[in-house]
């Protein structure tokens, strides 16, 4: 139990002296007004996905999210929600990256060709188009009201989707292995409409996962 409750921090910034996104400003606010403010980033290209956290309501990634310069000018920034803390805006991720684990994500085949590359036709590569840009940022599953409260159980989107991304690979020959990650586990969300763009490919990817169990 933390020594204190919780509690929010007020911080006023010239927007003049700042770069446009949410990033820049709490860079700014860590190296001259409060260098005990906690966050993780690192690649600043929405790639990496270490800025993850909720801000205005949403989630999302503070080094794409611009600053709001002409409407209300009060931003509040949380932590991603349902998630343990660590400090001010770090999120406890060992259960995703407990559940990520569990579902064996990496190339696996037992039947390599005799020589030579694996060959894919292009219809097969076709069906993995849209899953190489989810980042495991999981602003989808802390979007995911199931995923709130059944986390022990259900997966998550962002797992499921890294899930059926080497199950639809036909280079990978390890299907059996990668759907007993999640059998038995509850695989159907109820996906609120506000979560992110890649939950969309999330639920594709979940419903053919569905089928490929019946």
């Amino acid at each position: 139990q933390p020594e204190k409750r919780p509690e929010l921090q007020s911080y006023k910034i010239d927007l003049n002296q700042t770069g446009p996104m949410i990033l820049d400003v709490l860079i700014k606010i860590k190296n001259e007004m409060d260098p005990t403010l906690t966050f993780r980033r690192s690649c600043r290209e929405g790639i990496c996905s270490s800025c993850a956290m909720n801000i205005d309501g949403q989630n999302t990634l503070a080094c794409l999210c611009r600053i709001d310069c002409e409407g209300s000018t009060n931003t509040k920034i949380y932590p991603l929600p349902h998630m343990y803390v660590v400090k001010d805006l770090v999120p406890d991720m060992t259960l995703f990256y407990k559940q990520y684990k569990s579902i064996q994500s990496w190339l696996q085949n037992d039947k390599p060709p005799a020589e030579g590359e694996f060959l894919q036709s292009p219809e097969d590569r076709r069906k993995l188009d849209g899953m190489h840009p989810t980042i495991s940022c999981v602003c989808c599953s802390t979007s995911c009201p199931s995923h709130w409260w059944n986390q022990d159980e259900y997966l998550g989107p962002a797992t499921l989707m890294q899930a059926y991304r080497w199950i639809a690979d036909s280079s990978h020959h390890y299907v059996a292995s990668s759907q007993a990650a999640y059998h038995g586990l509850q695989i159907r969300p109820r996906v609120p409409v506000e979560a992110r763009e890649e939950i969309h490919g999330s639920h594709t990817s979940i419903r053919n996962i569905e089928d490929i169990n019946v």
